[in-house]
């Protein structure tokens, strides 16, 4: 799973015994050889899909990480795009892997909680890759209210959302297996580090998504493949701020 470049197995386990925060300022500098950053393949279909959509002067991503969001906003923002994270690791790292070029809209970079945003009104389009998972379902609504009161008027929040795992499939037990142990662990040790699988499901998520005040369109992403019914593997989610 991992490169030869990505984290040994001892400084997994020491960020997995870490607070959700502490952990990402350890797994920064190897985080982009490991399986959690959000593939070029899924990245590049999300460009695609909401490119016509634009133009868009002003982009956030939302618990950026070490960038890749900002890599898409890149191509979809005309002059501004700002990164915002709670870990100051994984800032540090994305600084360092995307700084600013010409040609490129300048990026600012902001340590903050998504769930408190220091803006308002400021953003065309906001996206966020593989985030979810460090939310409770009871922290999305002040999370997306967050992201609706940061867009302006007409301003859109985007995201991909796999196709669940098939009832019974490896995947399917592998990911509940995960969010069990995970569960065990935050159980008997502390500080807690919240990432959950199975915590994220479509239906939930867009009635929060109407309830903080966006109206709200699910666009299939064929580039990502086809599960055997012939449906796409992955969806994005555009998310209208009226």
């Amino acid at each position: 799973m991992f490169t030869a470049m990505g984290p040994t197995f001892r400084e997994l386990a020491v960020q997995a015994l870490s607070s959700t925060e502490h952990g990402y300022d350890l797994l920064a500098p190897k985080f982009d050889q490991t399986p959690f950053r959000t593939s070029d393949r899924l990245l590049d279909a999300v460009v695609r899909a909401v490119r016509p959509l634009g133009p868009f002067p002003a982009g956030l991503d939302v618990c950026c990480g070490t960038g890749a969001g900002v890599g898409v906003l890149r191509q979809l923002c005309e002059k501004q795009v700002t990164g915002v994270d709670f870990s100051a690791g994984m800032l540090a790292t994305a600084r360092s892997t995307l700084p600013d070029g010409p040609g490129a809209p300048p990026v600012n970079w902001v340590r903050a909680d998504a769930r408190a945003l220091p803006f308002r009104r400021a953003f065309d389009l906001a996206v966020s890759f593989g985030a979810f998972g460090h939310f409770l379902p009871r922290e999305r609504p002040t999370l997306f209210a967050q992201v609706h009161a940061a867009l302006k008027p007409g301003g859109r929040f985007v995201f991909p959302v796999p196709a669940p795992p098939r009832v019974g499939s490896r995947l399917y037990w592998a990911l509940w297996g995960f969010d069990a142990a995970m569960r065990v662990r935050n159980l008997l040790w502390h500080p807690r580090f919240i990432m959950y699988y199975r915590t994220f499901r479509l239906p939930d998520v867009l009635d929060d998504l109407a309830r903080a005040g966006f109206t709200v369109d699910v666009l299939p992403l064929p580039e990502t493949g086809r599960l055997p019914d012939g449906s796409p593997r992955c969806a994005v989610v555009v998310a209208r701020r009226a």
